[in-house]
């Protein structure tokens, strides 16, 4: 199946909110990473989401050319094409873009899918995350709004961060402490920006003591009750169950029980970063160390071309990271319920 239209990615979201599950959300580095998250998708049977960080579009470009936007449109022109073969929907988003860079990546990015619009094509990207998390929450909610009101033309749907996330994520870091919790009336605030949809569809990551990458468990105190408190709030004064599509941000390490008290609580997405990394690079370096002496030329050797072909140790890492994208899958609820 190709990559997911505007209605199909809104589908995919209501499927999973109304269902009790969150769709996994990979972020990916390369085509190679892309391919193993499209197998774990496929092989769990789930559907899911393919994420782009703000590093890793300026990765994707190559060192000659540093353009965000150029290096996440490749990637996406490379997933359209693979994603065909699947028997799963799969959505493209760009995650965590801060304010200095709105405009050498998101704005470009909603600017091609309005453009492609006026041609009669959907969007390359389904979504994009505005990160708002370093600005105060006025300004936050202000670009907010516009970005709604472009995504609306673009017919892509807004992703935004109210509260801090913890922890650092391609070069974006906040402290661990008490700011790691939304509130009511951050939420209060948010409605009154940009609505309950009428406006546009949009992602919300509020923040119940999330941190990014690996971590202290000590020093990490998840408290996803704040999400439940936040939903009966808003949703008694707007008439609406469960008004917020929310986004689970800085899971690893988070318990099954955390996880599913979340999902509970409104979470249709849970973005998976760290674990499919190190699933991918253990592999590889698996692969070094049990044939250094094959894939180095030692001593005026010759080495082994079979042992240092990147086709030899890449194709072991896809499979243990499509692994780890089946465990997310199981332990997110989306194994099995992919859309028909």
């Amino acid at each position: 199946m190709p990559i997911a239209t505007p209605e199909t990615y809104a589908a995919m979201i209501d499927n999973a909110k109304n269902r009790g599950f969150a769709l996994p959300a990979i972020n990916v580095t390369s085509s190679q990473t892309l391919n193993a998250a499209l197998q774990g998708f496929a092989e769990a049977e789930s559907d899911g989401i393919i994420q782009v960080s703000l590093g890793t579009a300026l990765y994707l470009s190559g060192t000659s050319v540093q353009d965000r936007a150029i290096g996440s449109k490749a990637l996406a022109l490379y997933a359209h094409e693979v994603a065909q073969r699947y028997g799963i929907t799969v959505a493209l988003h760009t995650d965590h873009c801060p304010v200095q860079h709105l405009d050498d990546w998101v704005r470009p990015l909603l600017d091609d899918a309005i453009q492609r619009r006026a041609r009669g094509l959907d969007p390359l990207f389904q979504s994009h995350m505005w990160d708002g998390s370093a600005v105060p929450l006025d300004e936050n909610l202000r670009i907010a709004d516009e970005l709604l009101q472009l995504s609306e033309q673009a017919r892509t749907i807004l992703e935004i961060e109210v509260g801090v996330v913890g922890g650092e994520e391609d070069g974006i870091s906040h402290e661990i402490n008490d700011e790691l919790y939304s509130t009511v009336d951050d939420a209060r605030a948010t409605v009154a920006a940009l609505g309950t949809g009428e406006r546009g569809r949009y992602l919300t990551a509020l923040t119940f003591g999330n941190v990014h990458g690996v971590y202290n468990p000590a020093s990490v105190h998840l408290r996803p009750e704040i999400l439940g408190e936040i939903q009966s709030a808003i949703g008694a004064e707007t008439g609406r169950d469960r008004p917020f599509d929310l986004v689970f941000h800085g899971g690893s390490g988070s318990s099954p029980q955390e996880i599913s008290d979340a999902i509970s609580h409104g979470v249709v997405k849970m973005n998976i970063d760290t674990d499919t990394q190190y699933a991918f690079t253990s592999s590889i370096a698996g692969h070094m160390m049990s044939n250094w002496n094959r894939v180095l030329k030692i001593d005026g050797g010759y080495g082994d071309k079979k042992a240092y072909d990147p086709r030899s140790w890449g194709r072991p890492a896809e499979g243990a990271m499509a692994a780890r994208v089946v465990r997310a899958a199981e332990e997110l609820g989306s194994a099995g319920r992919a859309l028909r």
